[in-house]
């Protein structure tokens, strides 16, 4: 009987022990990209290259794994054309053998990126014309023949941002598709506007496995991030455009006649594998300009990044990359998409509100943002209670503030107009639950971070977002009365707003963690309260309990305003075809302005003063970045050298040229032609020098240099006058930054900026400082 017990324990132990390392096995089992470098066969592969180079793959991989049919089941993505490498389901000792291989220059997760908008969870343009004052300065071209890709959420196809009326042939240089699954069964299509389609999801589910009612077989958007971003960078012309009656007009989007196409890398997040592939088939497509608004949550280093990697293909292809810089703000140090070669762009907002006041008992009324299309009866006032007074008993009174799901007693609010704290939740989701405990009307106050920035929400009641201190005002009246009542006006659009544009309070800020000698963002342009396309699989709200459907909606994030840029920078490109990426950047920010339409310098949410790390250069003046004057180019070889700057190797230097590559002997990155300067530790006791060469791109003309300094600082050029006899021509100039005698000593960063003008152009260059007392 002991012998029988005995044995049957350890059976049970054996068996234990089996299964505790089977699901130890299967807990390490990940998604990763082995990246080989580049390609040998040059810019145009043919379809024996890519599948020699597939081949290549699995062979490399099974050799650890046994053999080449496991090599292909474990493959999911063969990056073959323009990226050399391969995506994987390995274990973590499969993936440290590999990583061995000389072959192999870099190795990393398959990790997830976010989408930019700060509708989903607050984690953190199309505008009524296009945005331009003087449309004859792009000689009617508006983007024609330009073809700008999307890597986001698909697309709504039938939707008449895309329409192809007046569109001639599909441009020869594309070599893109309209993939659609067997059967069609959405119908999907293509037409001579949307001229191509992709869609990639191996990589999310390699990393989630398969996931309920998703259709992984179509490009279609059922988000509405994708149609909404693409149509903001190239949607045609669509009269009476408008959401529930409010902004009313004509929408474009930034190049209205420029073809597009969309890539859907996204699900349910974004993640490397599939931008990856994103990025190689909008290469191989020919795109011209691609517009990238998603990133992480902070910067990676550019080797372990499949956004970095991408983009620096798509860069040594002739293809300008815009991303945006994510919404973390108002946070230091938060930026993220911080290539030098991407145009990293910001949010501000633009001079249309639409407004919704609150007016108090007291008399008192503060200026909100909304796009209810529901309305309190007039005339009359109404019972006003705080989430906090609104809660169950049994619910701490933070959780109650943010009016979080179950949080809310029905009986307290019923009639009421609920007041929410903003945070943590979507901020439509806050009046979903109002309006499910009987609130009758809600107003949405700002958390500190958040400031003055309000933003205009499809909420499915009569409901407002005003800001901090507002919002203050508001709950210190309910606290100090004892029958506290207010009411919530019907909403107004209002065009000719001024003080704009002012920072948004979520756009990640500078200083970039990543290199803090390399100014970022790059620019702002418009993200808060954007009208663009949108899906008609999703409501306004985003929130499921919502029946809603619109052809146009507002969205607001880094992801709205980085579209805008793609859409200038077709723009340039249409005009200026044989520019490079980096001279487009050139151009795109040293015509940027620091002044908002009062002219007066460009404020934060909070309404303080915004420096270079919040706008960049600044915001964006389309007209102007046609025209720039003078550019600082850059090409491969000069990000190869950055790279070198922050000490890459041989091999990992191969991670984006993809075969060797000599670093130079020295090389300072205060020496990188950017348009911007920064510098990161200054020594008390000596001088800096930076040098900085620009291309005349106007005619012979005569520049002086004008420099507004940094308050603790002395900038000096070498030469004050440049003189350009003939367009192309190149000169250098030396900046030299000391500390000015008997300065302060100063721990935070300083602010001035470099002007080269002729009279007509002016090139601005932003300078930003921060020294050390070693």
């Amino acid at each position: 009987m002991r012998e029988t017990m005995s044995s049957s324990i350890c059976h049970m132990l054996i068996s234990l022990l089996l299964f505790v390392s089977l699901q130890h096995t299967l807990a390490i089992k990940q998604s990763y990209i082995v990246y080989l470098g580049s390609h040998s066969f040059g810019s145009n592969p043919s379809l024996l290259d890519s599948e020699s180079v597939t081949n290549s793959h699995y062979d490399l991989l099974g050799s650890y794994l046994g053999s080449t049919e496991k090599a292909k089941e474990a493959i999911f993505y063969s990056y073959n054309k323009y990226i050399n490498g391969f995506a994987a389901i390995l274990d973590e000792d499969e993936a440290k053998e590999i990583a061995k291989h000389p072959n192999v220059v870099s190795m990393f997760l398959n990790k997830r990126y976010e989408l930019h908008t700060t509708r989903s969870w607050n984690f953190l343009g199309l505008e009524t014309d296009h945005g331009f004052a003087n449309d004859s300065v792009w000689k009617k071209s508006l983007g024609e023949d330009i073809i700008i890709g999307n890597l986001d959420t698909g697309v709504w196809p039938e939707s008449k941002s895309f329409s192809d009326e007046g569109f001639g042939p599909i441009p020869k240089k594309w070599k893109g598709i309209c993939q659609v699954a067997k059967g069609n069964p959405d119908k999907f299509y293509c037409n001579r506007k949307l001229i191509g389609a992709k869609y990639f999801s191996k990589g999310f589910q390699a990393h989630l496995g398969e996931a309920e009612n998703v259709n992984f077989d179509s490009a279609r958007d059922t988000a509405g991030h994708g149609t909404h971003t693409l149509s903001t960078a190239g949607g045609n012309f669509v009269a009476g455009a408008n959401v529930f009656g409010f902004g009313n007009g004509t929408a474009s989007g930034g190049s209205p006649k420029a073809r597009v196409a969309a890539y859907k890398v996204c699900w349910n997040g974004c993640y490397d594998a599939d931008i990856l592939a994103g990025f190689e088939a909008a290469i191989s497509d020919g795109v011209d300009v691609l517009s990238v608004s998603l990133g992480g949550r902070s910067p990676r280093e550019f080797s372990e990044s499949g956004i970095s990697i991408g983009s620096f293909h798509a860069i040594a292809n002739n293809i300008v990359v815009v991303a945006s810089g994510g919404n973390s703000g108002p946070q230091i140090s938060s930026i993220v998409n911080v290539e030098p070669w991407t145009i990293t762009v910001a949010a501000s907002t633009i001079d249309r509100d639409f407004t919704s006041y609150v007016i108090l008992g007291n008399k008192k009324i503060y200026k909100g943002a909304s796009l209810s299309e529901l309305e309190l009866p007039p005339n009359k006032s109404y019972p006003l209670i705080s989430a906090v007074d609104a809660k169950f008993d049994n619910v701490p009174p933070a959780f109650a503030s943010i009016c979080k799901e179950g949080s809310l007693d029905p009986k307290k609010v019923k009639g009421k107009i609920l007041v929410c704290l903003r945070g943590e939740s979507a901020r439509a989701d806050k009046g979903v639950q109002a309006s499910r405990v009987g609130a009758i009307g809600m107003i949405l106050v700002n958390d500190e971070d958040s400031g003055n920035g309000v933003i205009a929400d499809p909420h499915v009641l009569p409901a407002t977002n005003v800001g901090f201190a507002d919002g203050s005002a508001i709950f210190n009246y309910i606290n100090r009365t004892k029958s506290p009542v207010a009411y919530i006006s019907k909403v107004k659009t209002e065009v000719g707003v001024k003080n704009t544009p002012t920072i948004a309070s979520f756009s990640s800020r500078g200083p970039n963690d990543l290199d803090g000698k390399l100014l970022k963002p790059d620019i702002t342009a418009p993200g808060v309260s954007i009208i663009a396309a949108y899906t008609q699989a999703n409501s306004p709200s985003e929130q499921p309990s919502d029946k809603r459907r619109t052809p146009f909606v507002t969205m607001s994030g880094t992801s709205m305003s980085c579209p805008h840029v793609a859409g200038i920078v077709g723009l340039v490109k249409s005009v200026h075809p044989d520019w490079s990426p980096a001279a487009i950047k050139s151009a795109i920010m040293t015509t940027a302005t620091t002044k908002n339409n009062n002219g007066v310098e460009i404020l934060d949410s909070s309404l303080e003063k915004a420096t270079p790390f919040a706008y960049g250069a600044g915001h964006v003046q389309p007209n102007l970045a046609v025209d720039p004057g003078l550019v600082y180019d850059l090409n491969v070889t000069d990000y190869l050298n950055y790279l070198c700057g922050r000490e890459y190797t041989s091999d990992q230097l191969k991670v984006f040229y993809g075969k060797p590559y000599t670093c130079p002997k020295s090389f300072s990155l205060a020496d990188f032609n950017y348009p911007s300067i920064s510098i990161y530790e200054l020594d008390v006791w000596k001088s800096l020098n930076v040098t900085r060469t620009v291309t005349n791109v106007g005619p012979p003309s005569e520049y002086r240099v004008e420099i507004q300094q940094p308050p603790q600082f002395q900038v000096t050029v070498q030469p004050e006058i440049l003189r350009f006899t003939h367009k192309g021509e190149k000169k250098e100039f030396k900046v030299t930054i000391t500390m000015k005698p008997n300065s302060k000593y100063v721990t935070d960063f300083e602010f001035g900026k470099l002007i080269w003008t002729d009279g007509k152009h002016h090139v601005g260059t932003p300078i930003t400082i921060k020294y050390t007392d070693l």
